[in-house]
């Protein structure tokens, strides 16, 4: 009996090599979670190459060469869109980006705004571009806990940016593990989104099978 291929393990240092040489506007952090949100939203109307594109805006960037078109196509779907769905799966999950400890204020600042990059990628990628979706009710509850991190990141981030406002190491410190812990929560809410979403997609495709359309003649 064969055996199903295992996905490739997308190379990260070679994707962020190629985000740069492209002069990406999206860093590597964000574009990862875009990319898990897109794979789990329930509009029908989702493209891994148009998700490319609009990583420069809408358009691809320019090439010399078509095998450099073909490399950041096939590195970026190929690799990094197909590794990425196996989080799908619940002894799998996904996992935010991880930053070289720090403690300073720029440390905390930096971080904070990573989080809340990732964030705004994975909800961009799950609308797909629409104002609405329809969410099931696990995804749904999880993505309202997700905004509510999202406002505590920002506002993490403009009080540390803000260096008219006192803060002493106890604070910093503290501050540390509030961030530690909210990614831990934002880790946990992400995967529920993805697995739910993951749930309902199967039920719609084996109700489908079940009751297939009946053609008029």
């Amino acid at each position: 009996m064969a055996s199903k291929p295992k996905l490739s393990v997308a190379d990260e240092d070679h994707i962020r090599q190629l985000l740069e040489k492209y002069v990406c506007p999206v860093q590597y952090h964000e574009v990862r979670t875009r990319f898990l949100g897109n794979i789990a939203t329930p509009a029908l109307s989702t493209s891994p190459l148009q998700l490319v594109k609009d990583l420069w805006g809408g358009e691809l960037p320019e090439f010399e060469r078509m095998d450099d078109v073909n490399e950041l196509i096939g590195t970026l779907v190929n690799g990094l869109w197909n590794s990425l769905t196996r989080h799908q799966k619940r002894n799998d999950p996904f996992r935010l980006t991880r930053m070289a400890p720090g403690s300073t204020r720029q440390d905390i600042a930096d971080l904070a705004l990573l989080r809340r990059q990732e964030l705004d990628g994975f909800v961009e990628g799950l609308f797909d571009g629409q104002d609405r979706i329809d969410l099931p009710e696990k995804a749904n509850a999880a993505l309202g806990n997700l905004g509510e991190i999202r406002a505590m990141m920002a506002g993490i981030y403009e009080l540390t940016k803000n260096k008219a406002k006192p803060a002493d190491r106890s604070n910093l410190d503290q501050t540390i593990r509030h961030i530690r812990e909210l990614t831990l929560i934002m880790e946990k809410e992400i995967n529920i989104v993805v697995l739910d979403c993951a749930r309902a997609r199967r039920r719609m495709m084996k109700n489908a099978d079940r009751f297939p359309p009946t053609t008029l003649h």
